[in-house]
């Protein structure tokens, strides 16, 4: 038999994997049926019960659940994985009990809801956390429509089941109209103690990383570059002791990819009548998988993104982390289409089914081939043809004329052969100030020598000056550490890119800049009167993440007043992509130029990415601002934001 060249080995490994992983449809529905129709009711396998009505009561526990061929237990809420969809309306004031019959504290956080701090449910933050035996009351009127969701804001209970849709229906008629919709929650279980995952993160960072490069492809290289392109490709990455693949920290290889708590085998199923128009609400509830949907043979009207209706797009496909959310009008033709969610990592994938009955199939896409990072993944916006040294942004096709030793990676600081006066990023060409010791690819700038930890990073302004985003890097002086391995000081602006994975794929893929809010939503168009720039750091091989340097431990919190209009700046100065959720307020997403275009409350910032948004603090309290991959978050990128 021929080998199968379509598909790398690793993949094949990987679908193996996930053949064997999925064999159970969905596990505590099918396991415990007893008291599932004790919890909740009429509930259905792959469909959370639906809650609606003023007041509503949660329960959260733990049940045995079975997803891949072993019992292990959940912690759930009502007994449902996902949770129960609670449907709510705008305008109304509603009661929420949660009762906890764990042995520890919990908690639950309504993701996206703009409320009271002591409603927002972040133990050590906004309230004590829910005590075993206790019942804690949320009340809090609902300012909003649209699609959100829920989840757990204590250890590690959301990555073993316990997230829901929440979703409010509009006070007045609904602009967005369709025949009917479906709900679908994304997420992934593992069958691990998520604490023992960690663990492992903690100590090899890429225990998870199946995608490693391997002699295969060495020889490829080989044949494409030749033997001294591909010995300097692979010394470079060694130098910068940086690894190409590690995109998402877990994989496949440790979880099952769920859709609506359904494993892929078990094929979640929406029905539709021939003619409909349905909208669906995609949910990233994973603790930790950027996913990219798309349904082949269907357009995808985009309508929503976190809960805020847009001016529609129409896209192919669309990539979302934790805790984002799009919904999308489809109006199918054929009897079935599959829909596709596959992780960014291209390590497995969540599907079901969109067909007009139980017997129809569709076909299951394959997995699309791993990417390996790029230059502006790690660079940003350098400009390395004007360097001299004949570097492109396709790491696999232009590295073999490459000469590392020009660029100042910390392979040979040759510092002096750089021109910075021909790369337009208005960097003093003093090379006696860089330095390339901590990581070997970060200048120095001036700016390094601020302490921004006494600052916040915050710089007052007049209005005139930030009409438009400061496009100046500063690196606080906390971020010359340990913590930190890598520094960005040529960051990317461009809201245009779809990301890695996704580049060049020839299908139309949503990015930022596809996304405008429809008239009304963005109701404040003050010019900000301060800057708040923040970095989003780590240290790979330590396992190690923090903003600007400090995991949250070490930070201090960032103050805002109640009402004034601030501009931040995130600038990821990771090789990573981090959904960064900013509670209690809205990021209003703005372009370099300083143009409004779209209200969110998560804003996912890819690698080497600077990206701004403005926010009015309305709600006096303490909010929580984090990366929203959980381990991230609990490792240190998580700050502490004071409204006063």
């Amino acid at each position: 038999m021929k080998p199968d060249k379509s598909m790398p080995a690793f993949q094949k490994s990987f679908s193996r994997r996930l053949f064997v992983k999925g064999l159970a449809a969905g596990g505590l529905l099918s396991a415990m049926p007893n008291v599932l129709q004790a919890s909740v009711g009429n509930a259905q396998l792959g469909s959370a019960p639906v809650l609606s009505g003023n007041v509503v009561d949660l329960v959260v526990e733990e049940m045995p659940v079975n997803f891949t061929g072993v019992t292990r237990i959940a912690t759930t809420i009502n007994g449902s994985i996902p949770a129960p969809t609670l449907r709510f309306r705008e305008g109304d004031e509603v009661t929420i009990r949660v009762t906890n019959r764990l042995k520890v504290a919990t908690s639950i956080h309504w993701h996206g809801i703009i409320l009271p701090f002591e409603m927002d449910g972040v133990p050590g933050v906004s309230f004590s956390g829910i005590e075993p035996g206790e019942t804690f009351v949320y009340q809090f009127t609902l300012k909003q429509s649209g699609t959100y969701w829920y989840h757990s804001h204590s250890g590690f209970q959301e990555m073993t089941g316990m997230y829901g849709a929440l979703i409010i229906d509009p006070r007045e008629a609904d602009p967005i109209a369709s025949d009917q919709e479906q709900i679908i929650v994304l997420s992934d279980w593992t069958d691990e103690d998520p604490m023992s995952v960690f663990s492992k993160l903690k100590v090899q960072s890429d225990i998870y990383n199946f995608n490693q490069p391997v002699v295969g492809d060495f020889i490829d290289d080989v044949s494409t570059m030749g033997t001294s392109g591909a010995l300097a490709k692979r010394r470079m990455w060694n130098q910068m002791r940086m690894n190409p693949t590690d995109l998402a920290d877990l994989s496949a290889e440790t979880f099952t990819f769920l859709m609506n708590g359904i494993t892929p085998a078990g094929d979640w199923r929406a029905l539709f009548k021939q003619g409909e128009k349905v909208r669906l609400r995609f949910i990233n509830g994973s603790s930790n998988s950027f996913f990219d949907v798309r349904i082949p043979g269907l357009s995808l009207k985009v309508v929503q993104a976190d809960g805020q209706n847009i001016k529609p797009v129409d896209v192919d496909e669309f990539r979302f982390g934790p805790g984002e959310t799009y919904d999308v009008i489809v109006e199918p033709k054929n009897d079935a289409y599959t829909i596709f969610a596959q992780s960014m990592d291209r390590s497995g994938y969540a599907r079901g089914t969109l067909a007009v009955n139980e017997a129809v199939t569709a076909q299951i896409p394959e997995l699309d081939s791993a990417q390996w990072l790029e230059m502006s993944d790690m660079m940003g916006a350098m400009d390395h043809s004007a360097m001299g040294h004949g570097m492109g942004h396709d790491m696999k096709s232009d590295t073999a004329g490459m000469d590392h030793s020009a660029m100042g990676h910390g392979m040979k600081s040759d510092s002096a052969k750089m021109d910075h006066s021909a790369m337009g990023h208005g960097m003093k060409s003093d090379s006696a100030r860089m330095d390339h010791s901590a990581m070997g690819h970060s200048m120095k700038s001036d700016a390094a020598e601020m302490d921004h930890s006494s600052m916040g990073h915050s710089m007052k302004g007049s209005s005139s000056s930030l009409a438009v985003p400061s496009q100046k890097v500063r690196h606080a002086s906390t971020e010359y550490g340990p913590s930190v391995d890598m520094r960005v000081d040529m960051p990317r602006t461009n809201l245009d890119d779809p990301g890695i994975g996704l580049r060049n794929n020839n299908r139309r893929v949503l990015t930022f800049s596809d996304l405008r809010s429809v008239d009304g939503i963005l109701d404040d168009n003050r010019v900000p009167t301060r800057e708040i720039e923040l970095h989003l750091t780590g240290n790979m091989e330590r396992y190690s993440w923090s903003i600007d340097g400090l995991e949250f431990g070490k930070s201090t919190p960032i103050y805002m007043k109640q009402g004034e209009r601030i501009r931040v700046i995130l600038q990821n100065d990771t090789m990573m992509t981090h959904p960064m959720h900013l509670h209690g307020m809205w990021s209003d997403l703005e372009s370099p130029e300083g143009e409004l275009l779209v209200r969110r409350h998560t804003i996912s910032v890819q690698p080497a990415q600077r990206i701004s948004f403005l926010t009015t603090p309305h709600d006096l309290g303490r909010w929580a601002w984090h990366c929203h991959l959980l381990f991230h978050m609990d490792a240190g990128m998580f700050r502490q934001v004071v409204v006063s």
